[in-house]
This record gives C-alpha cells, sequence and structure tokens, in this order.
C-alpha cells in the first residue's frame, strides 16, 4: 500500500511512537546515547506494561484538562 510521506497520521504506530518517545526521552540529554537511550527505551516500556491500559486511537490525552463551558453553552437539562 502506498503512503504518502507527509501522511503519518495514516500509519498507526506512529501515535504509539508519540507516546514511547514522551516517555523515555523527552526533555532528558544522554552522555552515553547508545546505551543510556536502550535504558531509557526499556524503562519506558516496562511503565508502559505495568500501568497497561486499552490503547485508543485518536483519544483525547488523559492529562489535559478538557476545556470549562463558556457563557455560549447551553446548560445541560435533566
Amino acid at each position: 500500500m502506498f503512503q504518502p510521506r507527509y501522511a503519518a497520521y495514516l500509519n498507526l504506530i506512529e501515535p504509539w511512537w508519540k507516546v514511547l518517545r514522551s516517555l523515555a526521552l523527552k526533555g532528558r540529554r544522554f552522555e552515553r546515547p547508545w546505551e543510556q537511550v536502550c535504558e531509557a527505551v526499556r524503562e519506558a516500556t516496562a511503565y508502559w506494561n505495568k500501568h497497561r491500559h486499552p490503547f485508543t486511537w485518536g483519544k483525547r490525552r488523559r492529562h489535559k484538562p478538557r476545556h470549562k463551558p463558556g457563557i455560549a453553552a447551553m446548560p445541560k437539562v435533566a
């Protein structure tokens, strides 16, 4: 199947790589890059497996608070 280079969202592994990068590499600097990156990925994978939950594609991240309705939002009627 042809996949254009500019459409990474079509590749379903890309969101998973994004999560792995944020768990293992975000904000870190490595003195011995290869060994420390491998260890960071192992630790992130162990954390991910320990705190496993179904991966829902396109789901909003849990740690982002939902926007509160503004004055233009209609009130919920029970």
